[in-house]
């Protein structure tokens, strides 16, 4: 049996894995992680399979990391450089206005810390005073804030917005909300539902 040839990619390129976009950190052959190796299998260290680290450039996840072998990824692609595309003609104004919003919106949290994304992403209606926890979390080197308000005044959007704005900012990977057993549905639904998270 002859073994297909896989072109394997090289550091600084951008590949597709698991759908999602990548560029290219590290490879490294034949040494292949022993939680993955399996006596007898194709994963012996010196079966010439790479050990791929990705980053993210996806604007959701921009910046997270990945490991794969690629060989055995399964819907792995290199990415090829592609000609600029021809222009076909002009967009509408407002088509190129909501673009340009777009690229504003999607900067400002990085560029500006005084500029605020999640009350623009999130599916809620919101009073002033759920701002203020949210300004005092974006000021705080690590942001430590108790949210305890009367019933009723919305402390659950209060810290969705927290939440929410703290991973647009790549300040925060995953969030963990501790809760009595009987809430824990409700606040699985509000922060999916309200604020996609």
């Amino acid at each position: 049996m002859i073994a297909r040839r896989i072109a394997v990619p090289s550091q600084g390129q951008f590949v597709t894995v698991r759908r999602r976009r990548y560029v290219v950190l590290d490879v490294v052959q034949g040494q292949v992680p022993q939680a993955i190796h399996q006596p007898g299998s194709l994963n012996h260290p010196d079966s010439g399979q790479h050990l791929m680290t990705f980053s993210s450039v996806e604007d959701d996840a921009l910046g997270e990391e990945l490991q794969v072998i690629w060989e055995i990824e399964p819907g792995a692609k290199i990415i090829e450089k592609d000609a600029l595309p021809e222009p076909a003609g002009f967009d509408a104004p407002a088509r190129l206005d909501t673009f340009l919003n777009a690229v504003r919106w999607g900067a400002a949290s990085s560029a500006n810390i005084r500029e605020l994304q999640a009350p623009f992403r999130s599916g809620i209606d919101i009073e002033d005073y759920q701002l203020e926890p949210l300004r005092r979390a974006i000021q705080m080197p690590r942001a430590n804030l108790l949210i305890a308000d009367d019933v009723g005044l919305g402390k659950t959007i209060e810290a969705g917005l927290v939440c929410q704005e703290l991973i647009i900012r790549h300040r925060a990977r995953k969030i963990l909300v501790v809760c009595p057993a009987a809430l824990q549905v409700q606040w699985r639904d509000q922060m999916r539902d309200k604020f996609g998270l």
